[in-house]
């Protein structure tokens, strides 16, 4: 299978047009326009990580955190930061990074946060798109009806809450008669046809037209296609960052923060203590990550309790005056996704019958030790 497949696949799930600005997500190191049998998820690229994708005959790595987030001034292999990037070109192992959209989708990271603390009721932190839908109206011959919603669902259209495929079809008598240089697939040159025929109309986001019209042309029968493109008053389909929900009961503060140490096997952990501090916790907000930036979309959510890592010190003093508990377990718990994927990519596996092989990377990178 070529990798540009899985990739196609995967951002059905995980779509690029989810990123936040400036996210350098996607293609990082060497082609999608290549086979392959090994793939490894991981949550960042680091030397250890490139040993462990050579020795296992990695053939693509996909990683929560983009290797190159800054642009690189030289290429050399006297620095193990360039280095890794070299041997990985070398091994001809692609690297593709998915990060603020794999936190954005739904099913996503901070959905997986929430299973693992019990978190229930959720929704985003923060609105970070609002897309407005269209729909697509295509005239077919009725032979190639299902082929062609099939073709268009492929592309992302038909998506609608909890369903998938969705789509509408009426069927009626289409006319032309080819003329000049045509060359029909039914019909003969200068005669009338009628031919008859199915009117499909699907749903699908703005940012997914370009492709949804070039999957229908693409599976088409004829020179030209008849079809429309409405804009939608429907309300838009909404995105976001981080999650906010709440617990079946309360907690006491301090059985949260072993319960957040627990599921996520720590070690240790950060906490801020507000102020004043509430006695139990029952409304949580979490964003992977570094997402301190956040805290106050937390506390207009009326969270108890906030967690997200790598708090800023300066930062640390605001959500101590704030009343809110912060809870910062590091930006290592998202090592979450590793798992998570793979379980997703077997189960695309065995969907579409792909000859593929998929591994957890076992490299922890996580840089900090508790003592």
């Amino acid at each position: 299978m070529k990798a540009s497949k899985f990739i196609e696949r995967f951002k059905q799930y995980c779509p690029e047009w989810l990123i936040e600005d400036g996210d350098p997500v996607g293609l990082h190191i060497g082609t999608l326009n290549k086979d392959i049998q090994r793939v490894m998820m991981s949550l960042d690229v680091r030397p250890a990580v490139v040993a462990e994708a050579i020795e296992k005959k990695i053939d693509l790595l996909i990683v929560k955190h983009p290797p190159i987030f800054r642009p690189i001034d030289r290429l050399t292999t006297d620095d193990f930061q360039t280095k890794m990037y070299v041997d990985l070109l070398k091994h001809d192992i692609a690297v593709y990074a998915a990060h603020t959209n794999m936190d954005i989708i739904p099913n996503g990271l901070n959905d997986w946060f929430c299973e693992l603390l019990e978190v229930k009721n959720t929704t985003y932190l923060v609105e970070s798109q609002s897309i407005p839908l269209k729909k697509l109206a295509v005239y077919v011959p009725m032979d190639y009806s299902k082929a062609m919603r099939t073709a268009l669902a492929e592309a992302g259209a038909g998506k609608q809450g909890n369903y998938e495929a969705t789509s509408y079809t009426l069927s009626g008598t289409g006319r032309f008669t080819p003329v000049g240089e045509a060359n029909p697939t039914i019909g003969e040159l200068n005669r009338q046809e009628q031919v008859q025929e199915s009117k499909i109309e699907v749903i699908f986001p703005a940012t997914l037209e370009e492709q949804v019209v070039e999957a229908m042309l693409t599976a088409h029968p004829y020179e030209e296609p008849a079809y429309d493109i409405y804009q939608l008053d429907n309300p838009p389909l909404k995105y976001g960052i981080g999650r906010v929900g709440t617990l079946a009961a309360p907690l006491t503060t301090e059985e949260f923060i072993q319960q957040v140490k627990k599921v996520f096997n720590l070690d240790g952990l950060r906490v801020v203590y507000p102020k004043q501090p509430k006695a139990t916790v029952q409304r949580v907000a979490i964003c992977g990550g570094s997402a301190e930036k956040f805290y106050k979309d937390a506390l207009f959510q009326q969270a108890d309790v906030y967690i997200t890592g790598d708090v800023y010190y300066h930062t640390a003093h605001d959500m101590q005056e704030s009343g809110m508990l912060v809870i910062d377990p590091g930006h290592y718990i998202e090592a979450l996704c590793k798992r998570k994927m793979v379980e997703l990519f077997n189960q695309w596996k065995d969907e579409e019958d792909w000859d593929v092989s998929f591994y957890v990377s076992e490299v922890s990178t996580n840089p900090f030790s508790f003592k």
